[in-house]
Parts: structure tokens; C-alpha cells; sequence
């Protein structure tokens, strides 16, 4: 019996998810990724219920990714080390966007999240990024 080729694929595990953040990252000029810093990647099948609960979302596919941690602007050089600056992705909530739009790759649509999230590391707000992405379309 014949299977039809989409029943023998799997969903991406998060060590796929993690090869192509990395890739994406490794894709982006050497000047952001020097300004980017030590910032750490985390791949997760979703966001916690804490986090959720902090962000006021629900429904745990309504977040692709969040950046935590003090953005460049704000950190005091003097003051004490902060805790590492954190951007995650989420796993489940990409796959269904991916599914769901089927106009985008999904190693595109991964590489969207990841520097949406860095841009928040650089101190961007939502309707920054919004603006830099309207103005490269």
C-alpha cells in the first residue's frame, strides 16, 4: 500500500526549530549579530501559564515568540549584571501560523519571529518594528 508522501512527514521537533532560529541568526549581517550580543535562543512547544497569565493572552497560539530580559538601551553599565537577555520561540504557535498562511516558508516565517524578538532586545516597540517592516515592503 501506498502512503501518500504528507502522511510520512513529521512536525519540525524543537531541535529542528532550534537548526533553523540558529540558521536564520547566522543569515543576519554581522553588524546586528554583533549588537545582538550573548542573547540566548529558546525553542518551547508554547509559552508557560505564567507568562501567558502575565500577557493577558488566553489562548496559548496567539504567541509566536516574546523577548525577555533588559533591552541594550536600557541597561546600566554600572548598576548589577542583569539576568541574560532571553528571546523565545514557540514551536506550536509558528507551525499553525505556517499551516494557516501557506504563503511564507516556514524557515522565513521562524526567521520573522526570531528578529521581531531581537528588535525588542534593541529597544523597538511593536509599532517600530511594525513601521521598519511596512517601510521594507
Amino acid at each position: 500500500m501506498n502512503t501518500p508522501a504528507l502522511l510520512d512527514q513529521v512536525s519540525p521537533s524543537l531541535d529542528d526549530f532550534a537548526g533553523l532560529a540558529r540558521a536564520a541568526f547566522d543569515a543576519l549581517p554581522e553588524p546586528f549579530r554583533q549588537a545582538a550580543g550573548e542573547v540566548v535562543f529558546r525553542i518551547d512547544d508554547f509559552a508557560d501559564e505564567r507568562t501567558l497569565d502575565d500577557l493577558g493572552i488566553e489562548d496559548p497560539f496567539e504567541l509566536t515568540g516574546l523577548y525577555h530580559g533588559v533591552d541594550i538601551g536600557q541597561r546600566d553599565g554600572l548598576g548589577p549584571a542583569a539576568e541574560p537577555s532571553r528571546v523565545f520561540l514557540y514551536r506550536r504557535p509558528i507551525l499553525d501560523e505556517w499551516c494557516e498562511r501557506g504563503d511564507v516558508t516556514l524557515s522565513d516565517l521562524i526567521a520573522h519571529v526570531l528578529i521581531h524578538e531581537i528588535g525588542h532586545h534593541f529597544g523597538l516597540s511593536d509599532d517600530d518594528i511594525d513601521a521598519i517592516e511596512a517601510d521594507a515592503d
